[in-house]
């Protein structure tokens, strides 16, 4: 790292700090030259190849104005949106990868939406699912239905867990 100031080639590292939002580390730097500090904030960068072959930054403003069509008329709000669009970045950042394929990241929204809203869930997997028939949406409903069985079946297990006396 070159020193702003007097253009030194090398620089050290006084304090680190994540951001809030955990995308990038803010790093305090002090120049062994002529001793002035600065700082510089670093990121990892995340492509996205759109089906056209073209590469451009990842954009959260993009997942949330997809996802927002998909909600439309649904009790759904801007912060929800966000955390959305958040969640979407971590997992995709999980991976290491640095570029990701647009329909990747369609199929990556998919869970944290079925989890938001379902009808917006259906919306939107009709889509990067391609759906074809009318059975297509069935098989998701049905899904849908298992999955909320499923976590009733385990709120109720819970609820009986919690209200049991404990052992002595």
């Amino acid at each position: 790292m070159h020193c702003p100031f007097c253009r030194y080639p090398d620089s050290r590292v006084i304090d680190s700090r994540t951001s809030d939002d955990g995308t990038a580390i803010r790093r305090r730097r002090q120049c062994p030259e002529c001793t002035r500090r600065f700082s510089t904030t670093e990121t990892a960068s995340l492509t996205v190849i759109k089906r056209s072959g073209v590469v451009e930054p990842f954009s959260r403003e993009k997942v949330v104005s997809g996802v927002r069509k998909a909600c439309q008329g649904r009790p759904v709000t801007d912060p929800d949106l966000a955390l959305l669009a958040q969640k979407v970045e971590e997992n995709i950042r999980s991976t290491g990868a640095s570029q990701i394929e647009a329909n990747d990241i369609g199929l990556s929204i998919l869970q944290p939406l079925r989890d938001l809203d379902e009808v917006a869930y259906l919306r939107f997997a009709s889509v990067y699912q391609a759906f074809e028939s009318l059975s297509d949406f069935e098989d998701a409903i049905d899904s849908l239905r298992a999955a909320r069985a499923e976590r009733v079946r385990a709120d109720e297990a819970n609820d009986v867990a919690l209200s049991a006396p404990a052992a002595e």
